[in-house]
């Protein structure tokens, strides 16, 4: 028994797995689908974990193409079939991207393809490993989102500041200068020329503030934490409340405001907003009208919406200028300042918060000609709770895709 102790242990048969044991060992993978096909690209070996992650018992997937797991778009554009090319001629072939599970949900998965070759080199299939990488795309996503809405800030931020100084601030160094002018020379103004100089402050003052407002509405709504609070809203009560604003306006350039819209004509709406989003297009329209002009607003009810539209006949706008006027940069904002002080900022303002709402805004104008804007919100039928929750929907779907849209400055 002594002398046995001091004998080393060495190994004396030398163990080679079986083909059950690497099933076992590959079954054990939760984490990772691992299947293999054959020559013909039909799938005929499924782990757990690829039942894990795709949905399909083995019994259900056994015998289907390849192709099987991939996006439509994919298999239109023969990327199974790719794979497949790349890893014969490369040894490998690597790639991350959206896969189409039993239940028609969609995951991002990394993925490796390699051949499967046989003990004298013969080509037996391929072997398929997939690794669902579905939170860590979202979070990768949402981290390029955050850093390009911070560049877009910055680029906004930049721009405001530009707008503010130049803009805003010249204006102002022309009121002091011409009231340094009419007071030191007060005792040679006559009564009317004097009412001229008031007016002329007090009109480009008032421009100048709506400027402002304007401008802070906009970051407000766009950056800030503006709260959204839609309900139903009658459009004809807003639409006389804004005529009622704009009254001045109206007056002076002898507008005739026809209105299509009856009364009561619902709409789903947050009532401040949709009150700045006419206030701003009624303005617009009256100040390129001509004198004595006529303004119209429809409201037109389809499937699920309100089409509001605000016609004029005045001077239009050419190809060049529409194109841009719902997607302007700030830095060309003092550029239309140019021919009008606010030219620009309130169509942006009234595009964010129609977007805000889940809508569209559009518009149609030829030179000398007039204008058309349109802008559709959630058409409002009678309540129940179906209804209430199908307008719930509609509004987190928006808020959950918004920029996606779409407005980058």
């Amino acid at each position: 028994m002594g002398n046995e102790s001091t004998i080393p242990r060495i190994l004396q048969t030398t163990y080679i797995p079986t083909a059950e044991f690497y099933s076992q060992v590959i079954d054990s993978l939760l984490d990772y689908s691992i299947f293999t096909l054959n020559t013909e690209l039909a799938i005929n070996s499924w782990n757990a974990g690829a039942t894990g992650i795709f949905q399909y018992e083995s019994e259900e997937i056994l015998g289907q193409p390849f192709h099987t797991i991939f996006t439509p778009t994919d298999i239109a554009d023969g990327i199974p079939e790719k794979e497949i090319e790349q890893a014969i001629k490369e040894g490998k072939a690597i790639d991350n991207r959206w896969h189409i599970c039993k239940d028609g949900k969609k995951i991002f998965a990394y993925g490796l393809v390699f051949p499967l070759l046989g003990v004298d080199g013969e080509m037996l299939g391929f072997v398929k490993i997939l690794r669902d990488i579905t939170e860590k795309k979202a979070t990768a996503d949402a981290i390029d989102v955050y850093v390009k809405d911070l560049e877009i800030l910055n680029t906004h931020k930049d721009h405001v500041i530009a707008l503010l100084s130049h803009d805003l601030r010249s204006p102002l160094i022309g009121f002091i200068s011409l009231l340094e002018h009419t007071s030191t020379h007060l005792h040679e103004i006559n009564i009317t020329e004097l009412k001229n100089i008031l007016n002329l402050l007090h009109t480009s003052a008032r421009k100048e503030l709506d400027q402002l407002d304007n401008l802070v509405e906009w970051g407000r709504i766009k950056y800030a934490s503006e709260t959204f609070s839609p309900t139903d809203v009658n459009l004809a009560h807003i639409l006389k409340r804004v005529y009622g604003i704009l009254s001045g306006n109206i007056l002076t350039k002898n507008i005739e405001l026809i209105s299509h819209v009856e009364d009561p004509f619902m709409v789903f709406a947050d009532i401040k907003m949709l009150q700045s989003i006419l206030q701003n297009i009624i303005s617009n329209a009256i100040k390129f009208s001509h004198q004595g002009g006529i303004i119209s607003i429809t409201a037109t009810k389809q499937e699920n919406s309100i089409l509001i539209t605000i016609t004029d006949h005045g001077v239009g706008m050419n190809k060049e200028t529409l194109a841009h006027i719902f997607k302007p940069q700030l830095s060309r904002l003092t550029e239309r300042r140019t021919n009008d002080v606010s030219a620009g900022i309130g169509l942006l303002l009234s595009k964010n918060l129609v977007e805000k709402h889940g809508g569209k805004i559009w518009a149609v104008s030829k030179e000398n000609e007039g204008t058309s804007f349109f802008f559709s919100l959630m058409a409002v039928t009678k309540a129940d709770d179906s209804l209430k929750e199908n307008r719930k929907a509609f509004f987190e779907d928006y808020q959950t895709t918004e920029d996606n849209n779409n407005t980058a400055l």
